[in-house]
């Protein structure tokens, strides 16, 4: 019975994720091997029985078709019901991604540059200081208020050098403003939260520090500005409706899908010191650009191939290639000066683009491909696209504080099943 159901929701994926578009030239590439995705399948199978993960569901697809999917363990233990390709997750920061595109739409469309200013869109963001941290004789830190050197661009929100950080993890008395403003737990709408976080000091200097934070938060504000309309009606106009994302939102209106959410282990539910991770099952007013969406494998499948396309599926074009190029690649470089903060996520081996980490170099005693570009959320979820082998992942779970574990473990067990 367990391996019909697996059959039929790798049907229903099958049904779901559409292929790269027909006639295009297929490069000699790697293929998994059979012996290599027993030991991932067992790998997350161990998670599963030793309770550390209810359960979770991995898509691996190349050339445009499934060449491994199987859901694992329950969506919760508390109702026990089987993983399935149904099961709505909380994407958290999944959302960037998803956010950064549409942005892009408008740049290719001639209304919004990356150069632009912010305060273009947003006024409040001219006035805004840098927060600058001074150490007296006696050990003592206070903070000074000094000015942009230049203007917050929308770059810089693409990219994470805005100075806007989220503040969860500490480390001074900007991050310390930013925490006790208490943002992930303010229900306020798009343009509210924007003008809060407009009165706080940036944490450096626009285009310095990759700053891991609320700036494609912001950006879905922009987006809404130069629109007229809320971040996820203009999304589903222009990406989500038409790529059939038809599970992918800010939370779960329809109480007849409440069973279908995924949830954490009963102690695994705190995705920071000061927050719980999100009852999706009640509507917000907050449609969080960088961490608020929702959705299913399959619908985040589709957004994964349309990208490792070059833009286009089922024949309809969302992006140039040339702009998922631009974003595929690195924008923090050695050449940039720009520094990273201290908990840079991407990690050693990577840059970040506009909207994911970018692979720049192969991690030692490894192959694994350069250009590899990837995003995470902090509930447990990650995706990578991987256009060298024509080959995306998208790995769905909800353990907020298993995942940087697992990631790391089944990546290394994916790659080496490739001979990576």
């Amino acid at each position: 019975m367990r391996a019909r159901r697996g059959f039929i929701a790798a049907l229903v994926v099958l049904v779901w994720v559409v292929g790269a578009q027909a006639g295009s030239e297929r490069r000699a590439v790697r293929t998994l091997s059979t012996e290599g995705l027993a030991k991932v399948s067992d790998y997350i199978r161990s998670e599963v029985a030793t309770g550390k993960i209810p359960g979770a569901i991995l898509l691996l697809q190349q050339h445009g078709k499934p060449v491994y999917y199987e859901n694992f363990g329950v969506r919760d233990v508390a109702t026990e019901i089987s993983m399935g390709a149904d099961t709505i997750f909380r994407l958290y920061s999944m959302s960037k991604p998803i956010t950064s595109v549409v942005a892009m739409m408008l740049v290719e469309e001639g209304r919004l540059s990356l150069d632009d200013p912010v305060s273009k869109y947003i006024p409040a963001f001219a006035g805004m200081k840098v927060g600058i941290e001074t150490k007296a004789g006696d050990g003592k830190v206070s903070l000074t208020l000094a000015p942009q050197e230049r203007p917050v661009t929308i770059k810089d929100l693409l990219r994470h050098t805005a100075g806007l950080p989220y503040g969860f993890y500490g480390g001074g008395p900007v991050r310390e403003l930013f925490a006790a403003a208490d943002l992930f737990n303010s229900d306020l709408s798009n343009a509210d939260f924007v003008a809060k976080i407009a009165t706080l000091p940036l944490a450096e200097q626009p285009g310095t520090v990759w700053d891991y934070g609320f700036a494609t938060d912001v950006l879905g504000r922009v987006v809404e500005v130069i629109s007229g309309k809320k971040l996820l009606q203009f999304e589903k106009e222009r990406l989500l409706d038409p790529l059939g994302m038809s599970e992918t939102a800010f939370y779960v209106a329809d109480p007849a899908k409440f069973a279908r959410i995924a949830e954490p282990m009963p102690e695994d539910r705190r995705i920071s010191p000061t927050t719980e991770i999100r009852d999706i099952r009640k509507p917000v007013k907050w449609e969080s650009g960088g961490a608020g969406m929702v959705g299913t494998v399959g619908d985040y499948a589709r957004f994964a191939q349309m990208l490792l396309n070059g833009g286009t599926i089922d024949g309809r074009r969302y992006l140039k290639a040339e702009t998922v190029a631009l974003m595929a690649s690195d924008h923090i470089g050695p050449e940039t000066g720009i520094a990273r903060d201290q908990n840079y996520y991407p990690g050693g081996s990577s840059g970040f683009g506009l909207g994911f980490a970018v692979r720049t170099s192969v991690p030692s005693g490894t192959s694994w491909p350069l250009g590899e570009y990837r995003w995470d959320g902090v509930g447990g979820t990650f995706f990578f696209i991987d256009p060298e082998d024509d080959l995306f992942g998208i790995f769905m779970v909800q353990t907020p504080s298993q995942r940087g574990r697992i990631q790391l473990d089944l990546k290394t067990l994916i790659y080496q099943a490739m001979g990576r």
